[in-house]
């Protein structure tokens, strides 16, 4: 289904699910704090299509081998994965699209 901006927000926000607010920095936020381990998402969206940002976010390891940022929806060939996500994406295929939706809007 196509992505829900809305949703996607509230994933990139969230303790639970997507945590990105910890390495990038969001304009509207809210009060989270804002992350300096990867680049601030003002413009990104502006930057960047949709397809390149649902493959930053699906498995960003295959733009930059050397990236720090986890691989949201891969799941084969990781390293050090927690128990509870062996096995298992990080976000789902709707989240992962909610999430590029959200971001895809930051102009």
């Amino acid at each position: 289904a196509p992505g829900d901006p809305s949703r996607g927000r509230t994933i990139v926000l969230s303790r639970e699910s997507g945590n990105c607010f910890l390495c990038h920095a969001f304009a509207d936020a809210e009060g989270a704090p804002a992350g300096n381990l990867g680049p601030p998402m003002a413009g990104v969206g502006a930057r960047l299509g949709q397809g390149q940002l649902r493959l930053r976010v699906v498995d960003s390891a295959r733009i930059n081998p050397q990236s720090i940022m986890p691989a949201y929806y891969r799941i084969e060939g990781l390293n050090q994965v927690a128990p509870a996500y062996r096995g298992k994406p990080i976000l789902s295929p709707q989240q992962v699209e909610d999430v590029v939706a959200y971001l895809v809007q930051l102009k």
